[in-house]
């Protein structure tokens, strides 16, 4: 098994610049793997991917220097269990509210005497003997519950605590929602940079990551400056639409009303 590119830049320091793929495309999926991100994460969640499209992508940027990354639609152990089996490195798991929740997700994703994962890796070749794999998976493998909601921010020093976490993800969208504010990606509203800066600092007495979903790269670079150890550059949706847009305004802008 391949050592997780994720845990190795996060040990010299750096920040992991992380993608979000939302369609089922495994050729979409082959171009993001070659554009420089250190991490791939297919969106099980809100996206329009299902289990197969999942592996097609992991299968199409297995060839590149990426580490493949799930967000699972839910804290269950089915579907947790199945995405390791089909390859992911690292799960992102949503709407993680109590210690007790994020306990739940590292038994589901890790296997025997630490967690419950039921043994039957069936792309476990891919990353070496099937024999060693259950050893290193519970390695290796990221966990990262998300934060997104006042119940998760009341209890955030309890989850951090956890053992078996590699850190969480702040859900900034859900997490405005919850304090009555506009669900957007690129929070400025002090409440909520206060919570930001408090999940920075409790994960750093922890030796955890912090990760953010941000609608590109001048909220990933405030991000980072903040101290967040992953961030997300919007989804592979959004980054089409928003140069698109780009394009189109700029050739409509310089045609002198030809077009």
């Amino acid at each position: 098994m391949l050592n997780n590119k994720v845990k190795q830049i996060w040990s010299s320091g750096k920040a992991v610049v992380n993608a979000w793929l939302a369609t089922p495309s495994g050729f979409t999926a082959e171009v993001i793997a070659q554009c420089g991100f250190d991490s791939v994460t297919i969106d099980l969640q809100h996206g329009v991917q299902d289990y197969l499209s999942m592996v097609q992508c992991f299968q199409a940027m297995g060839g590149h220097p990426v580490t493949p990354m799930v967000r699972v639609p839910w804290n269950e152990p089915g579907i947790i269990g199945k995405a390791l089996d089909g390859g992911a490195y690292g799960v992102i798991c949503p709407m993680v509210n109590t210690p007790q929740e994020a306990k739940n997700l590292v038994s589901y994703s890790k296997y025997p005497p630490v967690g419950s994962r039921s043994n039957g890796p069936i792309r476990a070749g891919i990353y070496g003997n099937p024999g060693t794999y259950q050893k290193t998976a519970n390695e290796e493998i990221v966990l990262l519950p998300m934060i997104e909601t006042k119940t998760a921010v009341e209890n955030m020093e309890a989850i951090l605590d956890v053992q078996g976490i590699d850190g969480v993800y702040v859900g900034p969208s859900d997490l405005g929602f919850s304090h009555g504010l506009e669900p957007k990606l690129d929070h400025t509203e002090p409440e909520i940079l206060r919570i930001y800066e408090k999940i920075v600092t409790e994960c750093a007495k922890r030796n955890i990551h912090p990760g953010i979903h941000c609608s590109g790269a001048e909220g990933a670079l405030r991000a980072i400056s903040m101290g967040f150890k992953l961030v997300t550059l919007s989804n592979e949706v959004g980054l089409m639409s928003t140069y698109a847009k780009m394009q189109v305004m700029q050739t409509r802008k310089d045609s002198g009303g030809r077009a």
